[in-house]
């Protein structure tokens, strides 16, 4: 949606684009407007999301049973569900939510990053807006930690430490790289290899 007018200095029009709060997305939300159309919200802009190729779809789906054994009862895994970053009108779904158990709570609010222990996405052709537009937003709402499964180049990115701007802590694993132990729980393992390749 945007707003025309007139630029007397160009003498052309020029169009500024409307942004969306929260509290508009969740409206719409509601009214069944956006129903089968892969949206999310991203400081006040409903952004398309990318098909889900194969490739994709299988890392994920190995991803969230390998981690839901590996973390057992001390967080839920929520794949491709919202969260919610008040303060920036953002509700973006990453592919893999890793939460505080709050059960029913989630029945009134989706997980706002007091409840999130870390962030997973598996990129792609979406792979410039995770690595940029989505690390920016995630260490300004102070995530924890953030995973980049960059299926382009099969290594993970992590960011972790956020300082109000930006992550202050990068790591670059391949599937050779072993082990990485996710800041909220140090005392478990997790397989690169299982996230880069689902074996």
């Amino acid at each position: 949606m945007g707003v025309a007018s007139f630029d007397e200095r160009s003498g052309g029009v020029s169009v500024t684009l409307a942004k969306w709060t929260l509290d508009d997305y969740h409206r719409m939300v509601a009214s069944g407007v956006l129903d089968g159309r892969p949206v999310e919200l991203l400081r006040g802009k409903i952004v398309e999301m990318s098909p889900e190729r194969t490739a994709h779809a299988y890392l994920i789906t190995e991803a969230v049973a390998y981690l839901i054994r590996l973390v057992g009862e001390r967080a839920a895994m929520r794949p491709d569900r919202p969260i919610t970053l008040l303060g920036y009108d953002s509700e973006p779904e990453p592919d893999i939510a890793v939460v505080r158990p709050l059960g029913r709570e989630y029945l009134d609010h989706h997980p706002y990053p007091g409840d999130i222990f870390w962030l997973i996405e598996f990129s792609d052709s979406s792979l410039a807006k995770d690595l940029e537009e989505k690390r920016r937003l995630y260490a300004q709402a102070q995530v924890p930690e953030y995973w980049v499964v960059d299926l382009q180049q099969s290594r993970l990115i992590v960011f972790r430490n956020p300082d109000g701007t930006d992550y202050r802590d990068r790591r670059i694993m391949t599937a050779a790289g072993g082990e990485l132990t996710p800041l909220a729980f140090p005392e478990l393992r997790c397989s690169v290899r299982r996230l880069l390749e689902g074996t």
